[in-house]
């Protein structure tokens, strides 16, 4: 459903958040090794999830990425799949049409109306801190 590309951007802001609450920075290479990307990859993931201000660069000896530990309640998943794949899942047609709405619908339309509205639900009401606390308690994992 979500590109590679979100799917890691998802597990490295997890990795990140996790991180973060332990007052922890981490490097692009620690976060690579982690969610199984190249590093290479990672790296472009990582500038997107800057960029949208979902994770910290910090430079320096010291550095690394990091979450502020008061925003990772706020960070709903939704930013992340967006700064990565863009709100053409969350707003566009199933089939990929430029238009597709009530009045010029594709043949998806009605059935994915539904769907899609499930998916932003879930999507806009997930947070970084609901899915960090599952890694940290064993209820899920990043890799396995």
């Amino acid at each position: 459903m979500f590109s590679k590309a979100c799917e890691y951007g998802i597990k490295a802001s997890i990795f990140i958040a996790i991180n973060s609450y332990n007052d922890n920075r981490v490097s692009p290479k620690e976060i690579s090794a982690e969610i199984n990307s190249p590093q290479a990859f990672t790296a472009k993931i990582l500038q997107a999830l800057v960029k949208h201000n979902i994770v910290n660069s910090v430079k320096g000896a010291y550095g690394g990425f990091e979450i502020n530990k008061e925003d990772i309640a706020k960070i709903k998943l939704s930013q992340i799949v967006t700064a990565i794949d863009g709100d053409q899942l969350l707003h566009g047609c199933g089939l990929g049409f430029k238009v597709c709405d009530e009045e010029h619908p594709c043949s998806l339309h009605d059935q994915f109306v539904f769907i899609r509205n499930d998916l932003r639900n879930m999507l806009e009401n997930t947070t970084l801190e609901l899915l960090a606390k599952d890694i940290k308690s064993g209820v899920s994992f990043l890799k396995l």
